[in-house]
């Protein structure tokens, strides 16, 4: 059970069990700011839940004096024990409920272990948190007001007006989440779509597609967006716009991938795959990696999005930036290089990467199962496909020893099948004395 280290309580007193013997004014407390209250807010007169205000605001600024040292979370019914120490009801009680007759903070034991309702620190918890809460929704009101107009501008902007009206626009739903609502609510996707044609400025398509990957699209705005002419437009924005708007236009179109009404040509374009793959080797703009390849994952289940991958070349430099991808993206990666090896074309494309064999064995046992797994079925093609050339330089970079590793393991059952059926391939090319000393485990700790 998490322990809370009892902290000053802030120079605040007014509630039982803490401060320095003098007493504050309650709200002269809150008035004053010693809590990070609002100035000159009282205590509003409609009743709110505290319950609910504590789960939205979700703050994380918040006093420690309201915080129960059990939980770890503001407190909604704050008791004190008899050694002063207060915590929030059901904690202590389900503390009790254990056995124990002790203070948590403190362990001290108790010779009382009655409770008595902290009514002051309520107060004080309720005052903070209400006037927060009502402060915060006082600002969705008037961003909510402020998106409506904005969306109303754009129905008649023109020009440099309308790029600045989708600026502030894009400022206001990336910040605020009911304006994200409202926005959606008002029939704002329908506007914004609108804007992305063949004619469209990559100046009001970057704004347009930053704002529409931060919205909840349904699948009748999504299927809108489906258009060629908007799809062409977002792939060149992809191409040639600025990072950030290069991640926004991955994360759109891998939105409408996923929607059932998706056709591959959409996605089928030399364009697309090459500014993928640009972002994917981008050495100086990380963050584009994980996006790129999570886009490439869901098309390479199309056969003329394979086909074409191959022909642009995207078989050797997915293979040869794997030592240098995390987790996440490494296992992206080995399943695009896994779905292309589906096809004749791409398992000849991947057996020809000079790299394939060494980074895929390197990959076995090291990460994720996962990944051990994509791993194998690469080396089990390109060898299958051409066992004289692959099997023995597979076995020089150590995959018999990887491969007895994963045979013992805890992994799947058909994981270790599929491992020893190509241990058993790979040693059709040795003697048997020969075999035994390429499985040496020393080779797999190098």
């Amino acid at each position: 059970m998490p322990m809370f280290q009892p902290l000053r309580r802030d120079g605040l007193v007014g509630f039982e069990g803490g401060g320095d013997g003098q007493v504050l004014d309650l709200d002269t407390a809150v008035k004053d700011g010693l809590l990070g209250g609002v100035n000159g807010g009282g205590v509003p007169d409609e009743k709110l839940d505290l319950k609910t205000m504590i789960k939205e605001l979700d703050l994380q600024d918040i006093p420690s004096v309201f915080i129960c040292p059990i939980s770890l979370e503001p407190m909604q019914d704050p008791v004190t024990l008899c050694t002063g120490q207060t915590y929030e009801r059901s904690n202590i009680h389900k503390w009790f409920s254990l056995g124990h007759l002790t203070c948590p903070t403190t362990m001290q034991e108790l010779w009382d272990d009655t409770v008595t309702p902290n009514r002051t620190l309520h107060h004080l918890i309720y005052t903070w948190f209400s006037q927060k809460y009502v402060l915060m929704k006082k600002r969705s009101e008037d961003v909510q007001g402020r998106a409506i107009e904005v969306l109303g501008t754009l129905k008649k902007a023109k020009g440099q007006a309308r790029v600045h009206a989708l600026s502030e626009l894009k400022q206001i739903v990336v910040a605020h989440l009911m304006a994200r609502k409202t926005v959606v609510e008002e029939g704002g996707v329908s506007v914004i779509s609108s804007l992305l044609g063949p004619f469209t400025s990559h100046a009001v398509g970057s704004e347009v597609v930053a704002i529409l990957v931060s919205l909840d699209l349904d699948s009748d705005s999504k299927s809108g967006l489906m258009q060629p002419a908007k799809v062409s437009l977002i792939v060149d924005m992809l191409n040639d716009g600025s990072n950030e708007t290069k991640v926004n236009c991955v994360r759109l179109i891998r939105g409408l991938v996923e929607e059932k009404g998706f056709r591959p040509e959409l996605v089928s374009s030399h364009s697309l795959l090459v500014g993928l793959m640009r972002l994917v080797k981008d050495k100086r703009h990380r963050y584009g990696v994980s996006p790129a390849l999570g886009l490439l994952k869901p098309i390479s289940a199309h056969k003329q999005v394979r086909s074409l991958m191959v022909r642009v070349g995207a078989v050797p430099q997915l293979v040869d930036i794997l030592p240098s991808l995390d987790p996440d993206c490494l296992e992206s990666a080995l399943f695009v290089l896994d779905a292309l090896c589906s096809d004749m074309e791409g398992r000849v494309a991947v057996k020809d990467s000079a790299n394939t064999i060494p980074y895929t064995v390197k990959v076995l046992m090291r990460v994720t199962e996962s990944c051990t797994n994509y791993a194998l079925s690469i080396l089990w093609s390109v060898c299958k496909l051409a066992p004289e050339e692959c099997s023995p330089l597979a076995v020089e970079v150590g995959l018999a020893a990887k491969l007895l590793l994963v045979i013992q393991s805890g992994c799947d059952p058909a994981l270790k099948q599929r491992s020893a059926e190509l241990l058993k391939l790979c040693s059709l090319h040795y003697s048997d004395t020969m075999f035994i000393s390429k499985c040496k485990l020393t080779r797999t700790i190098q």
